[in-house]
């Protein structure tokens, strides 16, 4: 895996990675760690995604190459083991029905019963990869080839809050209501995102999630 470190202005820089997406986001996440843990002089905020890390920082207060640096040492090491670090975090789903209008369409394109494609999200605890395109919203995986779909064709509006959804070899949880071309197979009384709550978001970067079905 290889790493490829870019300015983005004079106050922050993007780590990108080449190769397998599930190792190196476990070293962008555990890097991000590292730098909130002990932050060089003049960082606002390390971001983790999928296969990225953002590093923000104040550039009267912080050395550019001196965090790059930092960064590349972080970085090029082995990433942590899968499921190391993380909180393990139980979701409750109801799937099926009204709550996962997709299920038995999503099920028959992949070739298995409704039962067997529930069972096998089930199955094991998946890693939060990032938190984003709404407040809360976890990207959940990667998920085996045996669940992966591409995006609906065509996106709903509006999708409820609590939604849990796959497409793109990952799973995720819809913190409110939302437009959304993910695939509904159930949904979640578990509350993603709370303004009020410290922290705001149920959910972080690195937590382990196991869904659990519900009658």
């Amino acid at each position: 895996m290889e790493w490829h470190i870019s300015p983005l202005g004079d106050g922050a820089l993007l780590a990108e990675a080449d190769g397998d997406h599930a190792a190196a986001n476990r070293a962008a996440l555990a890097a991000a760690a590292a730098l909130e843990s002990d932050p060089p002089a003049g960082m606002l905020a390390a971001v983790p995604a999928i296969a990225s890390l953002l590093v923000c920082f104040d550039p009267l207060r912080g050395d550019h190459g001196a965090i790059a640096r930092r960064l590349r040492r972080l970085l090029g090491g082995p990433a942590p083991a899968e499921g190391e670090g993380g909180r393990l975090v139980e979701v409750p789903t109801r799937f099926g029905g009204a709550d996962g209008a997709d299920l038995a369409e999503a099920a028959a394109a992949l070739g298995v019963p409704p039962e067997r494609l529930v069972e096998r999200l089930c199955a094991e605890p998946w890693r939060v990869m990032m938190i984003g395109f709404a407040p809360g919203y976890p990207y959940i995986g990667p998920l085996p080839p045996e669940l992966h779909l591409p995006r609906r064709a065509t996106p709903r509006a509006a999708v409820p809050p609590g939604s849990v959804a796959i497409a793109a070899g990952l799973a995720g949880i819809y913190p409110a209501r939302l437009p959304g071309g993910w695939h509904l197979l159930g949904r979640t009384a578990l509350r993603l995102f709370d303004p009020a709550a410290d922290p705001p978001a149920a959910l972080r970067p690195g937590d382990m999630v196991r869904f659990r079905a519900e009658g």
